[in-house]
């Protein structure tokens, strides 16, 4: 059976910039073809992506990710029962949140021991791992949790209880759980199966890191206090990034379901999923450093490609790092390459993909023309849910 593989690639020039930083404070790096190269791990994308969807989705098609559930839980059970107390609604939320995942839910004691000591309050009990949830488990879970009020305890030992808890964990995921997966450690059984996957972003030249030194002057200094009040370093380098991410649309259906609201045909979660993801991937741009160096660039060029067989990184056409060109820069010899590349590792391997979409900016980007149909980013956009639409076809009931 045909699959539908989506396969996004960018070049984006960042400036001097500290995106995301090491142990050490310096930009990420790894090397490749033999020589060092900028790196932005997939993590600090991913995240970017993540924050970007607050603008491009609804809050209810959203997740969260925290060990403070037992918190977040609490506060949905208490807009249903104003009348319990939140020590009372935390109880409530612990106990259906370990139902519902196997996870203990209890009050860590570094912070026991210190509320104890100062005489403040107890905190409210966490889980011992981040735990990622969408808006809709959590409504659900409220739902339950208020029916069994009475006796929490005895309500979720009832089998059928019990289940519907796990029932609503690993079900209506949130379209960032469907993207970006969810491991459950205490329950195996209801981890996510990402669809998406980013890979590291690499320099597809060269890079050497910098170092500035920095010096900030105390205001209230005086004329006999010529020094400055603080000194000190911060570690920068620059460099044409290739970006690339993979999107299995066909596990992203299964893991989002299908209708969630009676009003939409059955292929509108995926379609709006798809649209979330390719825009917020390629407009968004980690943080790290960012009122340091305001590196607040968007792509050069990016190449956008449906499949209907498997996932194609077009990295190994910076294997052998780009060179500077003629008149300086690395954007245009890198799109000479991919222009090269593209079309003969995918005749080579008889992989040649269903569409492609071509969005670019600027003459040093004019060659990529030849890859496909060029658009703009809301077009682009556009296009990639329509094409997912109309292949979902055959899925619809």
């Amino acid at each position: 059976m045909t699959r539908t593989i989506l396969d996004v690639h960018v070049l984006q020039t960042v400036p001097p910039s500290n995106l995301n930083r090491d142990d050490t404070g310096s930009p990420k790096s790894a090397v490749y073809g033999g020589v060092r190269r900028s790196r932005v791990s997939s993590q600090a994308w991913k995240r970017s992506t993540r924050h970007a969807f607050a603008d491009l989705l609804d809050a209810s098609d959203l997740g969260v990710r925290t060990k403070r559930v037992a918190e977040l839980l609490a506060g949905r059970i208490t807009a249903l029962r104003p009348e319990l107390t939140n020590a009372e609604a935390l109880v409530l939320a612990a106990e259906t949140v370990h139902a519902a995942t196997g996870s203990k839910i209890e009050v860590p004691k570094r912070k026991a021991e210190a509320a104890k000591k100062s005489g403040k309050e107890e905190p409210a009990p966490e889980s011992s791992y981040l735990m990622f949830l969408s808006a809709r488990q959590l409504d659900g879970l409220a739902e339950l949790a208020v029916a069994g009020a009475a006796d929490i305890k005895a309500f979720l030992k009832e089998k059928e209880n019990k289940n519907r808890a796990r029932q609503i964990a690993d079900t209506r995921h949130s379209v960032d759980i469907a993207l970006f997966g969810r491991m459950v450690a205490d329950s195996a059984d209801i981890n996510v199966d990402a669809a998406a996957q980013v890979a590291h972003a690499i320099s597809v030249h060269r890079v050497e890191n910098e170092s500035d030194y920095y010096t900030a002057v105390d205001d209230r200094n005086t004329d006999a206090e010529p020094g400055a009040g603080m000194i000190g370093t911060v570690d920068f380098n620059s460099a044409v990034l290739y970006r690339y991410a993979a999107l299995d649309v066909d596990r992203l259906r299964d893991n989002l379901g299908k209708g969630l609201r009676e009003d939409e045909p059955v292929t509108e979660p995926t379609r709006r999923a798809v649209e979330a993801f390719v825009h917020g991937f390629i407009a968004s741009l980690p943080t790290g450093k960012i009122n340091t160096f305001a590196h607040h660039t968007l792509p050069d060029a990016v190449i956008v490609k449906i499949r209907g067989a498997r996932p194609i990184s077009f990295v190994s056409a910076f294997e052998r790092p780009v060179t500077m060109g003629q008149d300086g820069g690395y954007l245009l010899g890198a799109c000479e390459r991919l222009v090269e590349y593209i079309p003969g590792i995918e005749h080579a391997y008889g992989v040649e993909a269903d569409a492609t979409w071509v969005l670019r900016v600027g003459a040093g980007t004019e060659k990529l023309s030849a890859l496909g149909v060029e658009l703009s980013l809301p077009d682009l956009i556009t296009a990639v849910g329509k094409a997912v639409t109309d292949r979902q076809g055959g899925h619809e009931e």
